[in-house]
């Protein structure tokens, strides 16, 4: 059973790893990845339809714990404890839910301190204890008799006092005063982990198309030899078409990963007499996982090929039909999401999901040569 501290508005863990508010997606996955011995059993909830619509879930079935992330940037908003049987909890060190202690109303306002009235909700049956990022809520059907409340007709709720030796049902750790109207925050400064992510991407074209990337990093600066100065800083880096590597290096720093094109499946829809001549040299490409951008090399030139980037909305009207791609390889044969379609348009391709939403868009055009100066874009849109 895990044994966990509650951190109001901010987290919950423990000494070896923390959910904090504001965390990746895919840190979180990377914890339950290294401790997948301790915490087992974990599913993945979204919508299928609507992804962008509803919360992106990690559920814990195994310590009744969920993890909701905004679908849109995919940071963790809401931390919930929905079945306190399975886990153990403690406050500033001392328990108030194990198995030799129920969380009561009397244990939770000896551990937490006073707080305002209970509120109320008549369609949830369900009584609500609020503190400022942290809130409780008691199951009405397990009580004897009748609460006795005073009607709040403004908010559609009442106020009361919760009777004593109500058990706690649900918790839920939040940012802010209302959980109802609470956001992702920031991701926090113990989450940068010293690598650097993409606030904005912003893709600078001109009238026949897109030029290269204008990038808004964020990174946990500090102060000289002074952790308490850490914050976090903002920075713009752009890259072209036909830049170097080691001019990708010097704007954006070294890729979590490079890898090396062992085929090219789309190779059949060249137009070039000789696409089926095999190439002496494999194209590669940087992954920066954290600024969600892979940039391809050609092999012989090592100049910027292509840029990959995710987005959220369509940006165009192509007049011809798509090209099916189903993901797939020796390694992993399966794809949850199904085959896509990209479709091209002004030297980008989308892919497109069967829910009608873009997996992903490539940027493509010809590199330029030693001779060339940087391009000067018109605009920019991200």
């Amino acid at each position: 059973m895990l044994d966990l501290e509650v951190v109001p508005e901010r987290s919950l863990g423990n000494e070896q790893w923390e959910f904090a508010l504001g965390m990746p997606l895919a840190q979180a996955i990377s914890i339950l990845q290294k401790h997948c011995r301790i915490i087992k059993n974990v599913q993945v909830l979204y919508s299928e339809q609507t992804p962008l619509s509803h919360d992106l879930i990690l559920n814990l079935t195994q310590d009744g714990i969920k993890l909701l992330f905004d679908a849109a940037n995919q940071r963790l908003k809401v931390i919930e404890v929905y079945d306190l049987s399975k886990v153990k909890l403690k406050y500033c060190g001392v328990h108030f839910n194990s198995q030799a202690i129920a969380p009561t109303i009397e244990q939770i306002d000896q551990s937490f301190g006073a707080t305002h009235p209970g509120v109320y909700n008549a369609a949830e049956q369900l009584f609500h204890l609020n503190f400022r990022g942290l809130s409780f809520s008691f199951q009405l059907d397990s009580w004897n008799e009748a609460p006795k409340y005073e009607p709040n007709f403004a908010m559609g709720l009442a106020s009361l006092q919760i009777p004593h030796g109500a058990m706690v049902k649900r918790m839920h750790i939040y940012t802010g005063n209302n959980l109802q109207d609470t956001r992702a925050p920031a991701m926090p400064l113990a989450c940068f982990l010293g690598n650097v992510y993409a606030e904005c991407v912003d893709v600078l074209r001109d009238g026949a198309g897109p030029l290269g990337l204008k990038l808004r990093l964020l990174t946990a600066g500090c102060g000289p030899g002074v952790m308490t100065d850490a914050k976090v800083r903002s920075l713009e880096r752009s890259i072209y078409f036909g830049d170097s590597c080691q001019d990708v290096l010097g704007a954006l720093g070294s890729p979590h990963k490079a890898f090396y094109k062992s085929e090219d499946k789309m190779k059949i829809h060249s137009p070039s007499p000789h696409k089926q001549v095999p190439s002496k040299c494999n194209d590669y490409f940087f992954n920066y996982f954290t600024l969600g951008v892979d940039i391809l090399f050609d092999s012989t030139t090592h100049l910027v090929k292509k840029f990959w980037d995710q987005i959220q909305e369509l940006l165009g009207h192509p007049m011809e039909k798509p090209v099916v791609l189903h993901r797939s390889s020796s390694a992993n044969n399966t794809n949850p999401f199904g085959s896509t379609f990209c479709f091209g348009l002004q030297r980008m391709i989308f892919e497109v999901m069967q829910n009608n939403h873009i997996a992903s868009v490539t940027l493509y055009g010809a590199p330029r040569t030693a001779s060339q100066a940087r391009p000067e874009s018109s605009s920019s849109a991200h």
